[in-house]
């Protein structure tokens, strides 16, 4: 399922040091504006303890977690909706995005640079706000012009898209994101679909503290969490200083050591990748056998035939039936034999929608 997080801020702000701590494609990483021109894309394995409890459970011959694509995008300046600096590059690398991890610099550092000078993340948010909503501005003006001729007709159809499209520019116009306005029925929800429009795709920022406010956070965080309170946005406080340290130990009990230390119960890449994976309306099921114990990923309300279908497109065609575990029950059971034993498996038809966890095995005809 290639569906994608892009990493957005201004340059330097720690952007390509998440990326890095994040993938194993290593993105240049320097004190300067723009060291990273080209989007980089990293595969990321979504962290998953169930995954260590069915090994255990199963004992397969090999474990496979599922993945998601982080794509770290370069830095935006002032007037990037106008082309200036790597604007249009960048505008158009995030139009490939399904959703936004926002970073943010909430330290003060005076041995790194930042493009404007000092230290404001509210400031920063609202200049990578205000380029996003002039681009989709632009392609709203756009619909609108394009619709207006057809409008004089009368097209019922034609005069909601019409109207829709002028709701949105209205909210545009006044400086807030088109993520606020809801879609009402299926000719709205086409209408945001076609546009693809930088400010609808959900998003999540990611405060960028110093060591000392990682486990709290600082007033620098404090001033995005109430910028952003109507936003429906998670924030998130990740040290990209610390997360790299974290990186380079080689053994799981260094990590643990280091983050015993600072009083944190895990690294916050991994909250980051879980927060990308729901941010993304995405959930995972689970195939357990001896061969292989592996996560998939759907999204959330995927059909059970659209679940077979991740697997192989023959399976959501030829799809008869699913064989459903829930993951507790499982577990709490200890192997598939019990589970039936205690008629715990489900069988499952074509309307069935997959929750998250399910365990499942599918039959189908070719």
């Amino acid at each position: 399922m290639a569906l994608k997080c892009g990493i957005v801020g201004l340059p330097n702000v720690g952007k390509s040091t998440l990326f890095n701590c994040l993938s194993n494609a290593k993105a240049q990483s320097a004190n300067f504006p723009f060291c990273t021109i080209e989007p980089n894309v990293g595969v990321i394995t979504v962290p998953d303890n169930r995954l260590a409890k069915l090994e255990e459970l199963v004992k397969p011959e090999k474990v496979i977690p599922t993945t998601i694509e982080i794509v770290d995008i370069a830095g935006l300046v002032k007037g990037a909706s106008k082309g200036e600096g790597l604007g249009n590059k960048f505008l158009a690398n995030i139009r490939e995005t399904d959703a936004i991890i926002h970073v943010l610099r909430c330290f003060d550092d005076d041995n790194i640079v930042h493009v404007d000078g000092s230290v404001d993340p509210v400031r920063d948010k609202e200049v990578i706000d205000a380029e996003l909503q002039l681009k989709d501005l632009e392609t709203v003006e756009n619909k609108l012009n394009s619709l207006a001729r057809a409008v004089k007709s009368g097209d019922k159809e034609i005069v909601k898209q019409h109207e829709f499209c002028q709701r949105i520019k209205e909210v545009l116009e006044k400086g807030e994101s088109a993520r606020v306005v809801e879609a009402q029925n299926e000719t709205e929800e086409k209408v945001l679909k076609d546009l693809q429009l930088l400010t609808a795709k959900p998003i999540l920022y990611l405060c960028n503290v110093d060591e000392a406010s990682v486990k709290d956070g600082n007033e620098y965080v404090r001033k995005v969490e109430e910028v952003v309170a109507n936003e429906n946005a998670e924030v998130l406080i990740i040290g990209t200083k610390i997360e790299s340290d974290i990186a380079e130990f080689e053994s799981y009990e260094e990590r643990q050591m280091f983050l015993d230390e600072l009083g944190l119960e895990e690294a916050g890449v991994n909250r980051l990748i879980r927060s990308a994976y729901k941010l993304l309306d995405l959930q995972t099921y689970f195939t357990a056998g001896e061969k292989e114990v592996r996560a998939w990923t759907v999204k959330v309300g995927a059909t059970a035939p659209q679940a077979a279908g991740v697997i192989h497109t023959d399976f959501e065609k030829g799809f008869i039936r699913a064989e459903v575990m829930k993951y507790n029950e499982f577990v709490d059971l200890g192997s598939e034999v019990a589970v039936k034993e205690a008629g715990k498996l489900n069988i499952e038809g074509k309307t069935y929608l997959v929750e998250d966890g399910d365990i499942m095995h599918f039959r189908f005809n070719v």
